[in-house]
């Protein structure tokens, strides 16, 4: 496992150090060369301008109204497709809903994955917030799971998250009946008990989505915080440099793989355009 935070070269990462066992370089991804048409730290804003193609169909997992996902196919695929498992971000609040991930989606489809981006009820919603969302993501991932007559190859699942999808993703794989092949958190919310004592607009929201505050609800926290339970190097979180709304200078989780790209944003993982959404595809690439 490496720990990155140096200064993005044209090829390569540079500047790790090491933290707990050493692994062989090779398990990781090289960071993509820069070109004059990538960017970085991007805005929501910038998100939902970028086009997309719409989803090929949308399903249900269960009976209430959010209960539903949006299933991206690769075209022209003569194989199942490996699959994406997407849950978004939104600071686990109803107002952010799963639209801003449909260009990442179209983009991941174009490079030959299956795409099933997550809605789920969050803070706002009737059964949303805690545990609800949650039991909603476990919910949606069991349901694709067993969907032998879509074209997806089901040995090959990469459950994603981002921000407080991210957080989701993290405990869903704990709760699974069948484990997934990896997971990937995007600016993923890790400690959830210390995420809620920042001051930031999504920080301050974490309460709500609790029911209150970790001096309040103790064993809630206890129970929502990924820092609580183990994580193998199947697990991988992505953090950006300049990340001012979910920051992780430093891996949360010893046991899972961690790598910090310079001059990333919040959002610029869910931006098909940036350097770090090329670092995600590279990840999920790599075996």
């Amino acid at each position: 496992m490496r720990i990155c935070s140096g200064l993005f070269t044209l090829l390569l990462l540079t500047g790790c150090q090491h933290a707990g066992p050493a692994q062989s370089p090779a398990t990781l991804p090289e960071a993509p060369s820069l070109s004059s048409n990538v960017l970085q730290n991007v805005d929501y804003a910038q998100v939902l301008e970028q086009p997309y193609t719409p989803a090929d169909m949308r399903l249900s997992y269960g009976a209430a109204p959010l209960q539903f996902g949006d299933l991206w196919l690769p075209k022209k695929s003569e194989r199942p497709a490996p699959l994406v498992i997407f849950v978004h971000g939104g600071c686990w609040l109803n107002q952010f809903d799963l639209k801003h991930s449909y260009p990442a989606a179209s983009a991941l489809q174009d490079l030959g994955y299956a795409v099933w981006s997550i809605e789920y009820r969050r803070t706002g919603d009737p059964g949303g917030g805690w545990p609800g969302s949650l039991e909603d993501i476990v919910q949606a991932i069991e349901y694709i799971q067993k969907q032998t007559t879509l074209p997806l190859d089901l040995s090959h699942i990469t459950l994603a998250g981002h921000s407080a999808g991210g957080h989701l993703a993290l405990l869903a794989s704990h709760a699974l009946q069948s484990p997934v092949d990896k997971v990937i958190g995007l600016a993923p919310i890790v400690n959830i008990e210390s995420y809620a004592k920042g001051d930031n607009s999504c920080q301050t929201a974490t309460s709500k989505f609790m029911s209150g505050t970790p001096e309040e609800r103790p064993e809630r926290y206890s129970q929502a915080n990924p820092v609580n339970f183990s994580f193998d190097k199947n697990v991988t979180l992505l953090a950006g440099e300049k990340d001012s709304i979910v920051p992780l200078p430093t891996n949360p989780l010893p046991e899972a793989q961690f790598i910090s790209v310079p001059g990333a944003g919040h959002f610029d993982w869910v931006h098909p355009q940036t350097q770090a959404f090329s670092y995600f595809v590279d990840l999920l690439e790599t075996n």
